[in-house]
């Protein structure tokens, strides 16, 4: 299998639109792979394809319990003055255990593939609060407090919103969206999926560390094998 690394940047740059693979209703393009690059920031769709992967590889029968909101269905509940609108439009959240909201801090809706920074909001419902993952700091604590109060609307239950100070911190400023990747991998197969639904687990990630550069190529090589065909 090929290394990230060794891939032609003037070959990705050429084919930019150009579809890469499709898988279910994720369609990559050789853009969203050149972004899988060191120093490059992660395109909506590789975490889209990120999601998708979990749901069917790992959750699988529990995906009516755990929602993996995509991205712009995220930025649509955190721009959405009535969010009561969106009921129609998001998916069932009724019986829902727990939701992973990918945060972008877009500001501006017309602006596509905006915004400069990832971060990742998780539900718990049962335990009435939402945990917010950064790993830069507190960048986008505004945006994740907006998206309780939504969220909780939408649940029917007033959520409170914790910063999780233990977050694992990136060291630069593109990595953000392999951390959040790397974050709901963790969650989920480490806290979540571990213990029972009426049980309580520690959503704090003190000692947790990540490599980046292990993780686009470990994401480089699930795109590659994962069961579809490739263009």
């Amino acid at each position: 299998m090929p290394k990230l690394k060794e891939l032609d940047d003037k070959v990705l740059e050429a084919k930019t639109h150009d579809t890469y693979k499709d898988y279910y209703d994720v369609r990559l393009t050789y853009e969203d792979l050149h972004s899988l690059k060191e120093d490059e920031w992660l395109t909506d769709n590789i975490i889209c394809f990120w999601e998708e992967w979990l749901e069917r590889e790992f959750l699988k029968g529990q995906r009516k319990h755990i929602v993996l909101l995509r991205p712009s269905m995220s930025y649509m509940l955190l721009k959405t003055k009535d969010t009561d609108s969106l009921r129609g439009v998001l998916p069932d959240l009724s019986g829902v255990s727990h939701i992973f909201i990918v945060i972008n801090d877009n500001e501006n809706a017309n602006q596509v593939e905006g915004g400069s920074h990832w971060s990742l909001l998780l539900v718990s419902v049962s335990d009435k609060r939402t945990f917010h993952y950064d790993s830069l700091a507190c960048a986008n604590e505004f945006e994740a407090e907006a998206l309780t109060k939504k969220i909780g609307r939408l649940v029917g239950k007033e959520m409170k919103c914790v910063q999780v100070r233990s977050s694992p911190q990136q060291s630069n400023q593109s990595d953000c969206g392999i951390y959040v990747c790397m974050i709901m991998e963790y969650l989920l197969k480490h806290r979540i999926c571990t213990v029972g639904r009426d049980q309580t687990v520690s959503m704090e990630l003190d000692g947790v560390k990540f490599k980046a550069s292990e993780a686009r190529q470990s994401l480089f090589e699930t795109i590659q094998s994962s069961e579809t065909e490739s263009h």
